[in-house]
């Protein structure tokens, strides 16, 4: 069985995305007329700088978030360099694995004399705080009635499972012995290098609590480009966001692609417009993409420019 499923690992992340962008073909298929109807004017472009700016400013505050979480850890790094090295390791999602941006924060922060263990935790640590924070706003919704399950209580039920397990799985006396216990599988010597995590993340739960706010803000801004949403409404665009993006997370596809936007149109498709929703997550998407490039670029840029600007202050 292990062999079997060894095998068709490496496939079944391709499986999810080609099906859920079939549907997502589908779906455009029978909308196209509605989707090509829509005009961006003036106004809207004005919007969409305004939902790019938001989500750049997102992830700048995810890098924050990641470096106090090192910062916790007591690794020896400076605030501006740990956001340089997330911004220039975000695009890596995006590569098959959806592993490759964890892996080039680890190697970053080891070639720069951090802990091998303290590393390899915060970017165990961070995702789950991003999920822990998502599910926590999207279970606000549907408890509050903001969206509509239809009555299934077994999608509340998963959230509420989900939840519970993420807060405990970094709970220090849970991943704690976990750790230890790994360390001994792998024979590692009593006497090297031994990382634990000294209290449980509430400061960073919180900044992710931020970070999802200022993402689901993004889309919210960007719905409202091209369609108009009451005020009423933006709780339900929110809590669908959230849980859209975090089975985007969750689900093995490069960067939730195609997941994330097949959620969206499920869970917003009785309150709007389907053609609307298509061309809202196809903008969203394209906002992200292009945030998370110019939050590269940016990355890239400061780091060619750290040592002309340590010369001159010399």
């Amino acid at each position: 069985m292990k062999k079997i499923w060894s095998w068709l690992k490496p496939y079944l992340r391709w499986v999810i995305l080609g099906g859920t962008l079939f549907f997502l073909a589908k779906a455009f298929k029978e909308h196209w007329q509605e989707v090509a109807a829509i005009r961006i004017d003036a106004v809207g472009w004005i919007t969409l700088v305004a939902a790019f700016s938001i989500t750049l400013a997102a992830h700048i505050w995810a890098g924050l978030v990641w470096s106090w979480i090192l910062r916790s850890f007591k690794q020896p790094i400076q605030y501006h360099w740990v956001l340089q090295v997330y911004l220039k390791t975000n695009l890596a999602k995006y590569l098959p694995g959806n592993v490759w941006h964890y892996y080039g924060r680890i190697w970053a922060v080891t070639d720069a004399g951090g802990s091998l263990s303290a590393a390899t935790i915060s970017v165990l640590i961070e995702p789950l705080l991003m999920a822990a924070a998502a599910l926590l706003i999207a279970l606000t919704g549907s408890q509050f009635g903001w969206l509509d399950m239809q009555g299934d209580t077994r999608i509340w039920g998963l959230q509420i499972l989900g939840l519970t397990g993420i807060l405990l799985s970094v709970h220090p006396k849970v991943l704690n012995p976990l750790l230890q216990f790994l360390r001994r599988l792998k024979g590692k010597a009593a006497d090297s290098e031994v990382f634990q995590l000294e209290h449980y993340p509430f400061i960073p739960l919180l900044g992710e609590l931020g970070f999802v706010g200022l993402r689901g803000t993004g889309f919210i801004v960007t719905f409202f480009t091209l369609a108009t949403v009451n005020l009423s409404q933006i709780p339900l665009l929110i809590s669908a966001f959230c849980l859209a993006w975090v089975l985007g997370l969750v689900i093995p596809t490069p960067g939730g692609l195609g997941v994330f936007e097949t959620t969206v149109l499920g869970l917003l498709n009785p309150y709007f417009p389907t053609g609307i929703i298509l061309s809202v997550v196809a903008l969203f998407r394209l906002v992200s993409i292009l945030a998370e490039v110019v939050g590269a670029g940016v990355g890239v840029l400061c780091d060619r420019l750290s040592p002309i600007v340590q010369k001159v202050r010399k």
